[in-house]
């Protein structure tokens, strides 16, 4: 069930299950339950202490009135663990996510014990440009009024030929979701990664251990999420590589059980020590 937060002048809606090491969950673009499929699995239920949250403009939590950087979104994350009593928590965050997750622990270190990067919507290497062209296209074609054309090519190209039934099955209502949070993805999420600046001076920056995730499928679909997935273990000091099997980037919601249990085996071995 969700509950409202106050966090960073804005409201959160949150959830948390389970106990042990917390572990806090930061969704990408569009699809704010993302996470839900694996929320359940007793490989993490167990032994940790699960929390996901609606970023702002996500479902009930506050709407943003002007546009909201990727630090304004690293603090909302702040200000929500500040507001659990957490004061150290492995962080996992997918697509945009793991954007905001990034800047976490560059602005927060304290905070980050470990990071797990889901495919994070970096701006990177050759295969920026086109990444940025697409953004842009995007955007105007959600402009002109065709949302729910605009969110299918989105997440096609991204998730392969044929996503929507079998999103469908795991996450019910995905499209739907989606297609209801298109303004804030395209208005708000997609602009601020366009202009996210991610060297790898910033990388250098981040001493946390990292699980590095890439979907087995992701690379055939677009070059550019394999080209930011091998930047990412070339500049990041303590990177772990991680191809999740039968995935694109849609990743824990199309495998949520290798997933889980790689995310267990992973921060099993970083036991956060409670001062």
């Amino acid at each position: 069930m969700m509950r409202t937060v106050a966090a960073n002048g804005i409201d959160l809606e949150y959830a948390t299950t389970g106990s042990g090491d917390p572990v806090v969950f930061i969704h990408g673009a569009l699809i704010a339950d993302s996470f839900e499929p694996i929320l359940s699995h007793p490989a993490l239920t167990g032994r940790y202490r699960l929390t996901t949250y609606h970023r702002r403009g996500y479902e009930g939590s506050t709407h943003p009135a002007a546009m909201a950087t990727v630090a304004d979104q690293a603090a909302d994350c702040r200000a929500l663990l500040d507001q659990l009593e957490i004061d150290r928590a492995h962080v996992v965050g997918h697509s945009f996510g793991g954007v905001i997750a990034l800047k976490l622990a560059m602005d927060f270190p304290a905070v980050v014990e470990t990071l797990t990067l889901l495919e994070p919507a970096l701006v990177l290497g050759a295969n920026g440009p086109g990444y940025l062209k697409a953004i842009a296209q995007a955007r105007q074609r959600y402009r002109n009024g065709d949302v729910e054309g605009t969110v299918d090519e989105f997440l096609r190209v991204r998730f392969g030929n044929g996503y929507r039934s079998s999103l469908e099955r795991i996450v019910p209502g995905a499209f739907a979701q989606a297609v209801a949070n298109a303004g804030v993805a395209f208005e708000v999420d997609m602009p601020s990664a366009a202009d996210f600046p991610f060297s790898e001076a910033e990388a250098r920056t981040i001493s946390q251990p990292a699980l590095v995730v890439l979907g087995a499928e992701s690379d055939a679909l677009w070059r550019r999420f394999g080209e930011t997935h091998r930047f990412l273990m070339t500049w990041l000091q303590r990177g772990q590589s991680y191809v999740l099997p039968h995935a694109t980037h849609a990743l824990q919601m199309q495998n949520p059980q290798d997933f889980a249990i790689a995310l267990d085996e992973f921060l099993a071995t970083h036991v956060i020590e409670h001062r």
